[in-house]
């Protein structure tokens, strides 16, 4: 797989209805996980959007999700910027060069779904992710 840029949008519990209104406008594969495939299946937020992932046959990658328990999701502000991909030493590139000078809110290290992931908030206040595909 090569390296791709998307936006991924946070909503405030309606991820499922958005992400399935996008595949409506613009067609396309819509792959959703919950919070609750991957952790316990009865919290309260195991039925929300963890992440979504709409591929377009135009070529467009549309990414959302439900905004975490105690994280907030204000509209306007709500959108990120992906980097995901399999090539390791390139997301790395991009993330000690993203990430220098930035507010780190998670750490580039290794996540519950297997892949390794990091966010920061560069010096422009941009909010970028970086996910590297497991093995």
């Amino acid at each position: 797989m090569t390296s791709r840029l998307n936006p991924y949008i946070s909503f405030d519990g309606s991820a499922r209805d958005a992400m399935e209104f996008y595949q409506s406008v613009f067609g396309g594969t819509l792959d959703l996980n919950t919070y609750g495939q991957f952790g316990q299946g009865d919290a309260p937020e195991a039925d929300k959007i963890m992440h979504g992932m709409l591929e377009t046959p135009s070529g467009f990658t549309l990414m959302g999700a439900d905004s975490p328990p105690g994280m907030p999701s204000t509209k306007g502000d709500n959108i990120s910027v992906s980097l995901s991909g399999d090539d390791d030493t390139e997301l790395r590139g991009y993330w000690e060069k993203l990430s220098a000078d930035a507010t780190v809110t998670v750490p580039l290290d290794k996540q519950m779904w297997g892949d390794v992931f990091g966010m920061c908030t560069d010096r422009f206040g941009i909010t970028w992710m970086v996910n590297i595909a497991g093995k």
